[in-house]
C-alpha cells in the first residue's frame, strides 16, 4: 500500500469543505434544530464528498473514506468508554440542576382540591384548577370536558381525580 502521494489532489475547495464539514459536526453538538442529526450527518456527507474530490483515483476515495470511518468508529468508541466509566472532561459534564424543572415540587396541597376538566380524561387529561392547568389521571374512567373533578391522589408528580 501506498501512502506517497495520497494527497497531492488538496485544491482550496478541499480545504473549505474540511471546514464545511468539520464547522457543520460541531454546530450539531451545540445545536438542534428539530431534527436531531440533521446537520451532522451533512458535515459527514460533506467530508465525503471532500474526500473523493480530494482523491486522485475512486479506489484511494474508497480507501480514505474506509480510513475516514474507522478513525470515527475508534473515536465513538473511545468516547463511549470514557462516558460509560465516567471519567468525561468535567466541563462536558452537568453538575448543577439549579436552573430547570426538577418535576418533584410537593403537590400534596391539591387533595381534595376541586377543578374543571378543560379536555377529555381518557383517563389521562387536563384540569383547571383556579387557572393553573395540570396534567391528571383519573383510575380508569373517562371524564367529559367542562365535568368537575376532585383530587383524590398524589404521588409525586402524579395526580388522581374522580368526577363530583
Amino acid at each position: 500500500m501506498e501512502f506517497i502521494g495520497l494527497f497531492t489532489g488538496i485544491t482550496i475547495i478541499s480545504v473549505i469543505l474540511f471546514i464545511i464539514g468539520i464547522s457543520l459536526i460541531i454546530l450539531e453538538m451545540f445545536t438542534t434544530f428539530g431534527f436531531s442529526g440533521f446537520l451532522g450527518v451533512l458535515g459527514i456527507i460533506t467530508l465525503i464528498v471532500n474526500i473523493f474530490i480530494t482523491a486522485n483515483t475512486i479506489r484511494e476515495g474508497i480507501m480514505l473514506t474506509a480510513i475516514f470511518f474507522v478513525i470515527v468508529v475508534i473515536l465513538l468508541a473511545v468516547f463511549m468508554t470514557l462516558m460509560s466509566s465516567g471519567r468525561l472532561p468535567q466541563r462536558l459534564v452537568l453538575h448543577s440542576t439549579e436552573a430547570g424543572f426538577s418535576g418533584t415540587e410537593d403537590m400534596q396541597y391539591l387533595l381534595g382540591k376541586t377543578g374543571t376538566v378543560v379536555n377529555i380524561c381518557r383517563p389521562v387529561g387536563n384540569v383547571d384548577f383556579d387557572g393553573v392547568k395540570l396534567d391528571v389521571t383519573t383510575r380508569g374512567d373517562f371524564i367529559e370536558k367542562g365535568t368537575t373533578v376532585e383530587v383524590i391522589e398524589v404521588e409525586g408528580n402524579r395526580i388522581v381525580v374522580r368526577s363530583v
